[in-house]
């Protein structure tokens, strides 16, 4: 009897058999359901961790509206020429606008809204105000340019002025009183200008902050210093009820913080 027909080895791996006609391997020589080794390795994907929305952006702080002018009144002798130029320098949409004031009127002007600010001389009635004091000015004399007082170089003082035609003009801001000076036999002057004319003259002397003597210098006179005079305090000073963004700029000014620095 014949054997039966047993398939050889070279028809057996041609189907896909093993060599002990047990598991199988596919085209790749894996078993089935295998995993290859670079699935095996591969790392998890990262989680992303959920980022918060952001918040509204903030709001950009709202500028204080400024005026078109910005009126500053003015005392006579005050120097306020520093100060306008940084404010031209810083507000170049807001004019600044220079008041010459009276002292007889200074007060006045500020209450009635004449002014936004201005430079006074102390003594000042304060109430409704608020006041910065800035610097005191020396007084001197103003005598005529031929007058024996030129004899002395740098001060006079009261000791000097025994005798003196002593003028004080309507709008004095001193007060001064001297021992041994005479009271002219005029009316006082109506202005410091028209007595310092007198003076000029040849009559009498005036006694008045530098800044004044300044304010009207002559050819024909001159002026010393007066050791132990009374000082004359200028200030800055503004309406309470007033106080808007161009006064708080402007005293910022007067009061020496940069374009940068916060209000204080």
């Amino acid at each position: 009897m014949s054997e039966p027909y047993r398939p050889g080895y070279a028809e057996r791996m041609a189907k896909g058999g093993s060599r002990t006609g047990g598991r199988g391997r596919g085209a790749s020589g894996k078993r089935p359901g295998a995993a290859s080794a670079s699935s095996a390795k591969a790392k998890p994907a990262k989680t992303r961790r959920p980022q918060p929305s952001p918040g509204p952006s903030p709001t950009p702080p709202v500028e204080p509206a400024m005026p078109a002018t910005f009126t500053l009144g003015a005392i006579p002798g005050a120097t306020p020429g520093k100060w306008i130029d940084i404010w031209n320098e810083r507000m170049p949409r807001t004019s600044l606008e220079l008041v010459p004031l009276a002292v007889a009127d200074q007060r006045r002007a500020l209450l009635d809204g004449e002014v936004d600010a201005a430079l006074v001389r102390l003594p000042l009635d304060k109430d409704g105000l608020h006041v910065i004091p800035l610097y005191d000015e020396l007084p001197v004399v103003v005598c005529a340019k031929d007058s024996h007082l030129t004899a002395a170089e740098d001060e006079l003082d009261a000791a000097d002025l025994v005798g003196e035609v002593l003028i004080v003009p309507q709008d004095d801001v001193l007060a001064i009183q001297l021992p041994g000076s005479v009271a002219p036999r005029f009316a006082p002057p109506a202005d410091t200008g028209e007595a310092i004319a007198t003076v000029a003259a040849g009559v009498g002397i005036v006694v008045v902050p530098m800044s004044v003597a300044r304010l009207h210098h002559r050819k024909d006179v001159e002026y010393r210093a007066l050791s132990g005079g009374p000082l004359s305090t200028v200030a800055l000073a503004w309406t309470a009820e007033r106080t808007t963004p161009a006064v708080e700029a402007f005293v910022g000014i007067v009061r020496g913080r940069t374009a940068n620095s916060s209000r204080g």
